[in-house]
């Protein structure tokens, strides 16, 4: 047992005794991160610094899964949540601040005219299709990237355990930046398709007015155009991807950063479609409950105040042109690339050498979690990251990276790794 994560391992050899996989979430897991050589459990945190069971401290570049936008224990979302937990924290009737929060979303995201509250990702989404199948009275959908754990979209993937096959036929999967695929599949089912959802960007740029085009298609077939905004709203822009684009959906889907790490969602949207919310059953007894929703309200002002978008962009601007150095210098472009937007970027790691991508990786968590930070599948930048993070970041990087190029290069990856591998979940980036 490695005496760095001992507390670690004894934590886990606990946790999966009454929990499967130890953990709630897989990108928490232990097939997220090596077992034996990287931290498994979080006792606490604070700006951007998290430490794990063992008091090891971490520079934290996962930020919750892109849920913590302004830092850990960010003082005005922790004195609004404080405040509010001393009136009660879900009622009878409905709370006032569910319309402060709502009429703040209409003012800021561009397609919002309605808004329905959820607690996560996946309650959003689904709700979204819900509303779309309604509207159009029809029932396939076209999918490209994440969209959470439910049936009708978890059945398109690698992780359809359970799934009935009624539902995954329903379901039909398309790639980013390839309008013809979508045009397939307008073609395949015909009149059938209800609604197009994806994510307005993730791993790249949309090239050649790729957005415009999927919203004229939907427009020609008669497809609600939903936009799942649950990573890129409040990030690439106050009014997310379809504000930064200037593309606006007919509905789209918020959550992670927008309460700084409290559990809240958002389905917002054309009113004429909303308004079937009134018909369509969608409703949860925590959807209104007011600690989030505190947090919503006092994480959204404190980013306009501080300019939190343009933090993120600055820094994740110097992220990406250091790492892109460190590559070029490296002349590792063939199995390293960067990609993706300044406030959420990916290094993605591929085979090299006889090594394959989840082995690299595996090396590559466990030496960046020896000098202490905490990565995962990209740079989930929060407003506590500073340019010093970024600076102490690229070192690490640059010692790292030479150290895969060695495994690489003399073959030894047994005598450097000394945990377990990751293991896949499903990619759909």
């Amino acid at each position: 047992m490695n005496k760095r994560y001992q507390e670690s391992s004894k934590w886990l050899a606990r946790a999966e005794k009454t929990i499967p996989l130890g953990s709630q979430t897989f990108s928490k897991s232990r097939v997220a991160y090596p077992k034996n050589v990287a931290p498994l459990f979080i006792k606490r945190g604070d700006g951007c610094q998290v430490w794990d069971a063992d008091e090891n401290q971490y520079t934290d570049f996962v930020s919750g899964l892109l849920s913590v936008s302004l830092g850990y224990c960010n003082k005005a979302v922790d004195d609004a949540v404080i405040e509010q937990i001393k009136s009660g924290v879900t009622f009878s009737l409905p709370h006032k601040l569910e319309m402060d929060v709502a009429e703040k979303l209409v003012e800021l995201i561009p397609c919002a005219e309605m808004v329905r509250f959820g607690k996560n990702g996946s309650d959003a989404t689904s709700a979204a299709i819900r509303l779309a199948r309604a509207f159009t009275k029809r029932e396939h959908v076209a999918v490209c990237g994440y969209h959470g754990w439910q049936d009708w979209y978890i059945g398109s993937t690698t992780r359809d355990l359970g799934v009935p096959e009624a539902t995954k036929s329903l379901t039909h999967t398309f790639n980013y930046n390839d309008i013809s695929s979508l045009e397939q599949l307008f073609y395949q089912q015909k009149n059938k398709i209800a609604a197009v959802i994806l994510e307005p960007m993730n791993t790249h740029y949309p090239k050649d007015n790729f957005l415009q085009k999927v919203k004229e298609l939907c427009q020609l077939h008669g497809a609600v155009l939903i936009f799942d905004e649950t990573i890129t709203g409040f990030r690439f822009s106050m009014g997310g991807a379809q504000q930064l684009f200037s593309v606006t959906p007919d509905l789209a889907t918020f959550g992670k950063g927008m309460a700084n790490g409290y559990p809240i969602s958002a389905v917002v949207g054309r009113k004429d479609i909303m308004m079937l919310m009134e018909d369509i059953f969608f409703s949860g007894t925590f959807a209104g409950e007011t600690l989030s929703l505190a947090a919503t309200k006092a994480t959204l002002n404190f980013m306009t105040e501080y300019k939190v978008v343009s933090h993120l962009a600055t820094i994740g601007e110097k992220l990406q042109t250091g790492l892109a150095q460190i590559i070029n210098d490296l002349q590792a472009q063939q199995w390293l690339t960067l990609c993706g937007h300044p406030s959420w970027s990916f290094l993605i790691i591929n085979a090299q050498g006889g090594y394959s991508a989840l082995e690299l990786k595996s090396l590559f968590l466990q030496e960046m979690a020896l000098r202490g930070f905490l990565l995962g599948g990209g740079h989930n930048l929060n407003y506590s990251h500073k340019s010093e993070d970024i600076d102490a970041l690229l070192i690490s990087y640059r010692e790292v990276l030479n150290i895969l190029m060695q495994t690489i290069e003399n073959k030894d990856f047994h005598c450097k790794f000394y945990g377990e591998l990751l293991s896949p979940v499903f990619k759909v980036r």
